[in-house]
């Protein structure tokens, strides 16, 4: 019996020795993954033929018959900028008559009275119905249908005095944008969840007070961005006016171009000067979404400042 003990007490491990375990048992480091990227040739392929053709299209424009310094001399004339001034004016004063308007149309939309709505409808569905430029034409040949503008007491005087270029540029573009910004707020409106507008009237608010302090207010959110998207169009749009003879940007370059035959040396100025009015225009856009979008997302996007500083102090963290 003694002799079994001392067997089994020679045959097991001390008790200072710690037991094995597997992960032990293969000593080293792992083997380093190696990772073959996919291979996208198409990508390749597809960004070599758009280089491509970008450098043929500024091959062409650098050696077609274009007079470039034309367009450096003109870019700061003084009749240049004051067309840019003139649709400038006209497309704030026509945004803001369609958008005073638009409100109102709505409202008359959403209205549970068969005769406004009705109204409102056919408002709607005439100006949405017909293109900008005949409606411009309409309005500068009012005259041929009313060619006394006779109010009463109140004025009276000869439509074709009344009915100027910057008249029927203002009516032309800001009726038909009313027709469009009110079904852009009528969906804002009703976006607005009607609960809302129980709890008011609830604590006694009326229906106007509901809709100037609450619905309106969460409303903006959805009637901010398209409401900025109809602006610029608006500044594109005011080129229509050229066929009422309002001297705006569009009608200005043209006159010195074909005055100077460097036509679409012009058309170039014209469109640099477009192009810097939407830009500014699409960044007070992105600033006024952004105030409106505070009581529904926890997190703002962040401003332009913001972007550059995130990826500056990003790239040295990433280098450090």
């Amino acid at each position: 019996m003694t002799d079994k003990l001392q067997k089994s007490s020679e045959g097991a491990p001390p008790e200072d020795t710690p037991p094995v375990s597997k992960e032990s048992a293969f000593s080293g480091p792992p083997e380093a993954i190696k990772a073959i990227p996919v291979r996208h040739y198409g990508r390749w392929v597809s960004a070599v033929i758009v280089v491509a053709l970008l450098a043929l299209l500024v091959n062409a424009f650098a050696n077609g018959d274009i007079q470039w310094h034309a367009v450096s001399d003109s870019l700061f004339d003084s009749t240049v900028i004051a067309g840019a001034g003139r649709t400038l004016l006209i497309s704030i004063l026509a945004m803001l008559l369609g958008v005073v308007l638009g409100v109102v149309l709505a409202v008359m939309r959403l209205s549970k009275n068969p005769v406004t709505s009705t109204i409102a409808w056919l408002y709607i569905w005439f100006f949405r119905g017909t293109p900008v430029y005949v409606q411009l034409l309409m309005w500068f040949n009012l005259a041929l249908i009313f060619p006394v503008l006779n109010l009463g007491p109140i004025y009276k005087d000869e439509m074709v005095d009344v009915m100027t270029p910057f008249m029927a540029a203002l009516l032309g573009l800001g009726l038909n944008e009313a027709a469009y910004m009110a079904e852009i707020c009528r969906a804002g409106l009703l976006a607005v969840d009607e609960g809302q507008t129980e709890a008011a009237h609830a604590l006694g608010m009326s229906h106007g007070k509901t809709l100037r302090r609450i619905v309106i207010p969460q409303a903006m959110r959805v009637i901010v961005p398209p409401t900025g998207n109809e602006f610029i169009n608006m500044l594109k749009t005011s080129s229509l006016v050229y066929v009422v003879t309002y001297n705006e940007l569009l009608r200005s370059t043209s006159v010195i171009g074909s005055s100077s035959y460097a036509v679409m040396e012009l058309l170039f100025v014209a469109s640099i000067w477009y192009l810097v009015m939407t830009s500014i225009f699409s960044v007070f856009q992105y600033y006024l979404e952004r105030y409106y979008a505070r009581g529904s997302s926890r997190s703002l996007p962040p401003t332009v400042f913001q972007k550059i500083r995130a990826n500056l102090f990003g790239s040295s963290r990433r280098t450090a």
